[in-house]
């Protein structure tokens, strides 16, 4: 058990290495590591919240507005259900369908009872559509003589609320970090909140600027019969609405149809580039195949009219339709600057919000309560750390040395690790280091006590270091398996800095079993093995 092969000792020493290559960059300046070549690693630990200072933002999320759309939609598509379309007749409606948010219900009067079975039909084929992430249909439809009734099920609307609740949070990460690149914390808290905390930014209301905008893209037709004076004084015809252009594009507006032809959801890609005259900049995009097929029939249909494109209740864009746009791409053309451009594209490539956003915290934590977390924690570690050094070394003579050196690697490979993942180290994360560093030693200290344990009952130093090593083996896994284990577990549950400890704690148990049982253990069997001494002294 104390013999190690040449492949296995540098097996050890190349995990120690690496660990060392990839902590290394924890120590040199930003402006040096930024110079190194591209093939070394430049990971570092990232310093949270309370460690860095930055801006903290929990937000709420109205879930109640999802389910609302949800509904407003599905009455949508069942009233196009309705039109004649692929050889089937029209169904006649007594009015439009109505929706009771309150009670999650959508309900049609049909003009012809005889016609009720058929429009039941096609209601079902619609509210079955796209589903496939339940057990159930999301509506239950119901007839009753010329009346039919769409509910929405508790299912669906929990897992709309639950679907919401992430689409938000991926939104909200695709505008605050767009490059994936930046140390911003994005994370659900119970269900219906989100908590965004941003190190080194402290300016929460320009965070919260870009976070609530509401990115909603959409593509309506135009009616040219209303005429602006009719529009301004209120006579708007059922289903019109009156919506300004945006600055960029001057003052005015247009009177539009309510219900647009294609909504932003079908967007695929979005990018800025130069006009094709080379003039000012447009905003490049592409749409899914359902938006492609709805934008080239509309174009088909409508050369010739204008095509209004509207951003958050602002019409960006009017292009008149020249030709059918069978392709699914277009361009919004415009007086962009280069920045606006990039601006709008990012908004609808990010998407929509799902749901409106509040903001129900919001607070700064200055850097310099930060500096004086981090100061108090190196010096916590520091000191834990050197008082083990002299214990282990006071008590355990040589092999305590051997522990010191396998407590200085765990350090080491702790911190390439925390690198190589570009984990957020926090207050409570320092605090899991200066733990890990105690239970590194105390695996060391019970396979110590065992092999005084069997040199008193007068084995012979290999003998008794061999068998000290294999029977403090069992305990050693016990209690690191189900400290590990905790440690899961708050990383499962917690949120923030609970999820801080949990990592640094993990990543602890893992390099410290490794350093205290593979590592002393090649140490103290190279000087047996090679010395071959009488008497040892721990």
């Amino acid at each position: 058990m104390l013999q190690f092969s040449k492949w296995q000792v540098a097996l050890v020493a190349a995990v120690v290495a690496l660990g060392a290559i990839f902590a290394a960059p924890n120590l040199i300046p930003k402006e040096q590591l930024d110079r190194l070549p591209g093939f070394l690693p430049k990971g570092t630990i990232n310093l949270g919240l309370d460690l860095r200072g930055g801006s903290y933002l929990l937000l709420g999320v109205d879930t109640d507005k999802v389910i609302a759309d949800r509904l407003s939609g599905m009455r949508q598509e069942i009233q196009r259900a309705m039109r004649p379309s692929g050889g089937r007749e029209r169904v006649a409606l007594v009015s439009l369908p109505s929706v009771d948010l309150e009670m999650g219900t959508i309900s049609l009067r049909v003009r012809e009872p005889d016609q009720a079975d058929e429009a039941a039909r096609r209601v079902r084929d619609v509210t079955r559509t796209g589903v496939a992430f339940l057990t159930a249909p999301p509506y239950t439809v119901s007839v009753q003589g010329d009346l039919i009734e769409v509910r929405l099920t508790p299912e669906a609307r929990r897992q709309y609320a639950a679907e919401a609740l992430q689409d938000s949070i991926e939104v909200v990460r695709r505008r605050v970090d767009p490059a994936g690149n930046k140390e911003v914390s994005i994370q659900p808290q119970g269900a219906d909140r989100i908590v965004i905390q941003a190190p080194g930014d402290n300016d929460p209301e320009e965070l919260k600027r870009i976070v609530n905008r509401t990115g909603q893209l959409s593509f309506h037709r135009v009616d040219p019969t209303v005429s602006l004076a009719d529009a301004e004084a209120g006579l708007l015809p059922p289903g019109r609405i009156l919506v300004p252009f945006a600055a960029s594009e001057g003052p005015g507006a247009l009177v539009l149809y309510e219900e647009p032809e294609v909504t932003g959801d079908m967007v695929e890609t979005a990018s800025a580039g130069l006009n094709t005259d080379g003039a000012g900049f447009q905003i490049n995009f592409s749409f899914d195949s359902r938006g492609a097929r709805r934008f080239a029939d509309y174009t088909r249909e409508h050369v010739g009219e204008l095509f209004a494109i509207v951003l958050d209740n602002e019409i960006i864009s009017a292009p008149r339709i020249q030709t059918p746009i069978p392709g699914g791409q277009g361009r919004i053309t415009g007086n962009f600057s280069p920045d606006e451009a990039a601006r709008i594209a990012t908004l609808i490539r990010s998407g929509a919000l799902p749901a409106p956003l509040t903001t129900l915290e919001q607070r700064t934590v200055g850097p310099d309560l930060g500096a004086d977390s981090v100061r108090a924690g190196t010096t916590a570690l520091v000191i834990g750390f050197l008082a083990v050094i002299i214990y282990m070394v006071a008590t355990y003579g040589r092999f305590g040395v051997y522990a010191d050196m396998a407590l200085l690697a765990n350090v080491v490979l702790i911190a390439g690790a925390l690198s190589l993942f570009g984990s957020t180290l926090t207050l409570p994360g320092i605090a899991g280091i200066v733990l890990t560093v105690g239970m590194a030693v105390d695996a060391n200290v019970l396979i110590f006590e065992r092999i005084r344990e069997e040199l008193v009952a007068g084995k012979g130093p290999v003998n008794a270091v061999e068998t000290g090593y294999r029977k403090a083996w069992s305990a050693i896994l016990d209690a690191n398996v189900t400290t590990f284990l905790a440690a899961l577990i708050m990383f499962q549950l917690g949120a923030g800095p609970v999820r801080g400890f949990a990592v640094t704690l993990a990543t602890g148990v893992v390099t410290s079993v490794f350093t205290a049982f593979v590592l002393t253990r090649m140490f103290a069997g190279g000087y047996l093995l090679a010395r071959r001494p009488a008497t040892i002294t721990i």
